[in-house]
């Protein structure tokens, strides 16, 4: 049996998306000869949400280490609260040990803590051991430089997070034996900045979905949707942050809601679009992105926002409880949110609102279980409004036969993504640079 350290800084209970592949893959990875163990940081110096459910699925047996960090009110006097920032020493330390006490044949980073990765060709240098780095976001991204592209949020932060991406991010992955993607389009853009990339091992490994996390929430009655429902409306529900890269998708959506009040206006009256945790920030500070957009196209009356963030399983049970399931695409094509599998196995029906030929569009076609609504032919706000049409004129169930069943239990699931990470494990250890 190998071992494999795996460094997850956000990890249950903290509730952050970029923990859910490795909280998911751990019940699967013995299966595969990988013996686990983790390395995060402790939720009491992590600033997002808690979710005690979370830590309600994870495997007795796998060992997990916890560090703290320091306080983010010292560090955001120099501007800094990332927590690759906060912990990074603190990891360095606790790593280090980790590695010289035990036999470990892999280091995996699986985290949009980009600086946390840099950890690798440190203790690659004094170990030996080699590491694999999942890339669930991009560290370095010319999003923002492109023509037409909006304004970078973050303002100064945003340009040193460029600046030392720029700088960080071959220096820190040169080393790297082998690397994890959610996104064919992260990996080709690395192959064109780098001429080493092309060499190393690269597996494109979307996110799955748990059906160990629905048999969950469908067993709690305690858990509760995030929207009241209202006698004769047609709920449709996204969950999750909305950013301004995902403006088109909303002007799509509600041209084509604008269209249907034009058409058939009593049955658009029946609407209610809900998005639910559409910031990262807490509490009060969390701002309105949807509902501008929202007033801009004539039809905030119908849509309600609530940017604070929910629970892991609050967020299953909304999407359990909604007539139908919005999936917001973003202007970069390469995006591929982590939703994808888990509104599948919700059984809801779904629309999809991105790029022709973006990632995102890709595998909603694969999986055929969404309409999909895209741009730049017109005819997304046409399907869009298609979709709305025929929703509303049914009962608001999904045919289980529309659904890719047979590609979803092949690729899709929490134990067949974990097999593929292992599987990259393998090709990572053979690799010779």
């Amino acid at each position: 049996m190998r071992r494999v350290l795996i460094v997850s800084p956000h990890f249950p209970p903290t509730n952050a998306p970029d923990h859910q592949r490795v909280r998911m893959s751990l019940p699967y990875f013995r299966e595969n000869g990988w013996d686990p163990v983790v390395l995060a940081v402790a939720a009491a110096c992590v600033e997002v949400p808690q979710d005690a459910l979370l830590a309600e699925t994870l495997p007795a047996a796998v060992p997990v280490h916890r560090v703290r960090a320091l306080p983010a009110r010292w560090t955001r006097l120099a501007g800094l609260g990332n927590l690759g920032y906060r912990a990074w020493f603190q990891l360095d330390r606790a790593g280090s040990r980790l590695l010289r006490d035990g036999r470990f044949d892999l280091v995996y980073f699986s985290t949009t803590q980009f600086v946390a990765t840099a950890l690798g060709r440190r203790w690659q240098r004094r170990f030996g051991v080699p590491y694999v780095v999942d890339i669930q976001d991009p560290w370095r991204t010319d999003y923002y430089e492109r023509p037409g592209a909006p304004s970078p949020p973050g303002g100064w932060k945003y340009r040193f997070a460029r600046w030392q991406a720029a700088r960080l991010e071959e220096k820190s992955w040169r080393g790297a034996a082998g690397f994890v993607s959610v996104s064919a389009d992260y990996l080709e853009q690395l192959r064109a900045r780098y001429d080493w990339f092309g060499a190393k091992p690269a597996a494109l490994v979307p996110f799955g979905a748990s059906e160990a996390d629905f048999e969950l929430v469908r067993s709690r009655h305690d858990l509760v949707a995030a929207y009241p429902r209202e006698p004769g409306a047609v709920h449709l529900v996204s969950v999750g942050v909305v950013g301004p890269i995902m403006r088109t998708a909303l002007e799509f959506l509600f041209a084509g809601v604008r269209n249907l009040r034009t058409t058939h206006p009593a049955a658009a009256a029946r609407l209610r679009l809900h998005f639910i945790g559409t910031s990262y920030a807490p509490g009060a500070q969390a701002g309105l992105s949807v509902l501008p957009v929202a007033a801009a196209c004539g039809v905030a009356d119908l849509v309600r926002e609530e940017p604070g963030r929910v629970g892991y399983f609050t967020a299953i049970k909304t999407l359990l409880a909604a007539d139908a399931i919005v999936i917001l695409g973003s202007d970069d094509p390469a995006y591929n949110p982590s939703k994808i599998a888990t509104s599948f196995l919700t059984g809801r029906p779904a629309l999809a609102l991105t790029p022709a030929g973006s990632a995102l569009d890709r595998m909603v076609r694969e999986l055929n279980f969404a309409a999909v609504a895209s741009w730049p032919a017109p005819v997304g706000v046409a399907t869009a409004t298609e979709f709305l049409l025929r929703l509303l004129g049914h009962d608001g169930t999904a045919s289980a036969a529309e659904h890719n069943w047979t590609a979803f239990a092949a690729h899709h699931t929490a134990r067949a993504r974990t097999r593929q990470q292992c599987q990259l494990f393998m090709r990572a250890l053979g690799f010779s640079p």
